[in-house]
């Protein structure tokens, strides 16, 4: 079987040691998962504690995003466990979810509406009521302010792009999963993402994100999911175990 790794913390030391689980934050436990009938990584292990952040690395098609659907309850591990705040997302599902904000590939703007409009269908969605000033600072916050008024058909790809961040302010989640936020933005644009993150850690949000350039946070912890990949004997005794991840 594939041996329990866990990533090597930065100069900091967010995360705690083996012996010493946290009593709040995310926990991952020997994460194995198969997609399209491959096994892509096993034997992956990290602790996360509230003010942590986790970059997620590897070449394409190395587990980044299925392994953030996995945390988002969009997939299912094939083995391992997870947990938030010392209990098994299994036994807090519900607390989990509302816990969490996944932003993933697709910006899901709609082009008909404004970005105000967008924002508050989003605010509406999560909270089940607009929340006007929400609104306005998650704008401000990624420099849309100007733009409130322009229907998304409109946005560029980088403007797009930071709608779609931008709904990370509107509600209460601890937990943000990011699946390439970086994507399109601008110097300018990535410094606005760089500081929401900063604030969200300052606050004891958690962030995992996954990406090809990592942006320049405090002290994260680096995940190569290239590290688990399955090799020799291991990808043969799993592949005889379990389903895929996309049919769980």
């Amino acid at each position: 079987m594939c041996p329990m790794r866990e990533p090597v913390p930065e100069s900091d030391g967010r995360p705690s040691g083996p012996g010493a689980v946290p009593a709040a934050g995310l926990v991952a436990e020997g994460l194995a998962c198969r997609r399209g009938g491959r096994l892509v990584f096993c034997g992956l292990s990290f602790r996360l504690p509230p003010g942590g952040a986790l970059v997620l690395t590897g070449p394409n098609g190395s587990g980044k995003s299925s392994l953030l659907r996995l945390l988002a309850g969009l997939a299912f591990q094939q083995a391992g466990t997870l947990s938030w705040n010392g209990l098994a997302v299994d036994d807090c599902r519900e607390a989990y979810r509302r816990a969490l904000a996944y932003v993933g590939h697709l910006d899901a703007v709609k082009p008909a509406l404004t970005a105000h409009d967008n924002l508050a269908f989003w605010a509406a969605l999560s909270s089940g009521k607009a929340v006007g000033d929400r609104v306005a600072a998650a704008l401000a916050a990624f420099g849309l302010t100007a733009l409130a008024g322009l229907p998304g058909r409109y946005l560029s790809a980088g403007q797009r792009r930071r709608l779609s961040l931008a709904r990370l302010l509107l509600g209460e989640a601890r937990l943000w999963l990011l699946d390439e936020p970086t994507v399109a933005l601008d110097a300018a644009s990535l410094s606005l993402l760089e500081a929401a993150i900063a604030r969200h850690r300052a606050g004891g949000g958690l962030v995992v994100l996954a990406t090809h350039v990592p942006p320049p946070l405090e002290a994260p912890v680096r995940l190569d999911l290239d590290d688990f990949a399955p090799r020799g004997e291991d990808a043969e005794w799993w592949g005889f175990q379990g389903v895929d991840a996309d049919t769980a």
